[in-house]
Formats: structure tokens, sequence, C-alpha cells
């Protein structure tokens, strides 16, 4: 088994399928564990929701922002409002109707440095499709996901909301309906997805979590 030099806990995986879904190698070589933690997440959230919004964004810092507090940190407090966002919302719609669906917030991250040695993040979200199904017009102050999302990074960066404006960007195609009975949309999200767990662009040995995840 071959291992990351950089980081010998991480074992390298080079195959374009893992476990019947198809991964991204173009890039190189992928970190074994990475794929078993998305994988594992992404059985968690089928295992409660027989349909899944799924979705990926990116994150990046102000210019000249980032020194000073370890980015774990910041990550740490993004989640942490993001997660109060999702919790305030679903107690509101339950207030309204009972019948109102919960969601618990799952995901996946990496941590990647730039043409310019300047982090981001990578971030795949995983919520219940009966709870959020969109992430809404992306304009801002409305009252929607694309809007959580830039609300949570400016809690993070300690901001106003308006000065973290292009700094929570989304892929084409960033919206993904996952189902239980439906492989192929989970194979698309999985190969997708897999561009996380790639070892390239990522720093070792700096003292820094190069990707995390939702345990349970």
């Amino acid at each position: 088994m071959l291992r990351l030099p950089e980081n010998t806990n991480l074992s390298l995986y080079c195959r374009p399928e893992y476990k019947g879904f198809p991964v991204q190698v173009t890039r190189g070589p992928l970190a074994e564990n990475y794929l078993q933690r998305l994988e594992e997440v992404l059985d968690f959230s089928l295992a409660d929701y027989g349909r899944v919004f799924a979705f990926r964004f990116d994150l990046r810092f102000p210019s000249g922002m980032h020194s000073g507090l370890n980015d774990d940190q910041y990550i740490e407090r993004f989640i942490a409002s993001f997660k109060a966002k999702i919790r305030h919302n679903r107690n509101q719609a339950q207030l309204l109707s009972r019948q109102a669906h919960d969601t618990k917030v799952r995901y996946v991250w990496c941590r990647e440095i730039g043409q310019h040695g300047l982090p981001h993040y990578h971030f795949v979200m995983l919520l219940n499709y009966d709870a959020f199904s969109s992430l809404g017009i992306f304009e801002y102050e409305r009252s929607n996901m694309f809007n959580r999302l830039h609300e949570a990074w400016a809690s993070a960066l300690k901001l106003p909301a308006p000065e973290v404006r292009g700094l929570v960007e989304f892929p084409l195609d960033a919206r993904y309906l996952l189902r239980r009975d439906g492989p192929s949309s989970l194979s698309d999200f999985f190969y997708r997805s897999s561009y996380l767990c790639k070892v390239a662009t990522k720093a070792y040995g700096d003292g820094r979590h190069n990707f995390g995840f939702s345990r349970g």
C-alpha cells in the first residue's frame, strides 16, 4: 500500500473507481482515508433520508486576511454559524406547521493552497431534501441558502455580510438530488466530490487540517 511521504497516515488511491463509484484521478492520486470519510457521510445521510439535497461551494478569504488565526478556527465558526441558521429556520418552520421536516447538517470539506499561496476551502453539504431543496436566487439579502452561507462565512470572519460578497463561490452544476434508490445520482455526486480527496494542492506539516467531515 502506497503512503503519502509528507503524511504517512494517508494511503494513496490511484484507481478510477472506488467501491463501485467513479472517482477523479486525472489530477493525481487520492487519499483513500478521505474517500472512506466521504462515503461514510453519504451513507449516513441516505440512511436518514430517502432523498438528500447536496451542494458544492467554495470559501475564500478576503485579500490579505487569512493570517493571524488558525484556519481551523475559521472553519469551525463557519460550520457552527451555518448549523445555527439551519436550526433557526427549522424551528420557525415547525411553529407554522408540525409537519415541517427537520434535517441534520452533514458535510465534507478540504483545505487547499492556491497558485499564490493562499488557502481556500472546498465544501460539500448534505441536507434532508424534504427540508431544503434549493440554494435560492443568487441575490444578496434574500432569505435563502445562498445567503445563509454568506452570512455564516461573514460570521466566521467577523465581518459585515456585504464584505464577504463574492467569497462564497458555486461551481457549475453545484446542486444534487440524491436518492437512496437512485444509483446514477449517487455516482455523479461521488465523482464530483472525490475532487476534495486528492492529495495535490494540499499543505502537509503546517499543523492545520486539510480535510474535515461531519460525524454520525
